[in-house]
């Protein structure tokens, strides 16, 4: 097998660090969420809305930064190509199979919490849909990160 290219380095470096923001953020807009629905507050344009957007955002980056790396990693589809679904340990079998599709299922669930918020006029009603699929979101993202290569 040949060594990976530059470019390849360069998109997997870019997906780790970029991980840590978006959980950062995606993290801060679940916890402004509970305080906003538990202490019902309004939610306001300038703070609630654009904090849910740049998760949404930045999560939606790194889900397409993710997709370019499962292509072009050895540890991706390479790896489903070469040593089949039944042929990989778990190791592997996180990288190229669980790790995308929870975060796939994961992105899906913000998606609607955004879509869901904007329907609603009430405060309450908004803060809920981004704590509970947002919520959802970052639980699905967080059983699925090789923590093995993040420290």
């Amino acid at each position: 097998m040949e060594e990976p290219g530059l470019a390849y380095q360069w998109v997997l470096q870019l997906h780790s660090y970029l991980a840590y923001v978006a959980l950062a953020v995606l993290f801060l807009a679940v916890a402004n969420a509970i305080i906003g629905l538990v202490s019902n507050k309004m939610f306001l344009p300038q703070k609630d809305f654009r904090i849910s957007l740049f998760a949404l955002i930045l999560c939606h980056l790194q889900l397409l930064v993710g997709l370019i790396l499962f292509f072009v990693s050895p540890s991706g589809l390479n790896a489903i190509q070469s040593l089949g679904m039944g042929g990989m340990n778990s190791a592997a079998r996180l990288l190229a199979v669980e790790h995308p599709f929870i975060n796939i299922i994961a992105l899906v669930l913000i998606t609607i919490g955004w879509s869901r918020h904007k329907k609603f006029m009430e405060g309450n009603k908004k803060f809920k849909s981004i704590a509970i699929f947002y919520g959802l979101g970052l639980v699905l993202i967080l059983s699925r990160i090789p923590w093995n290569q993040w420290f």
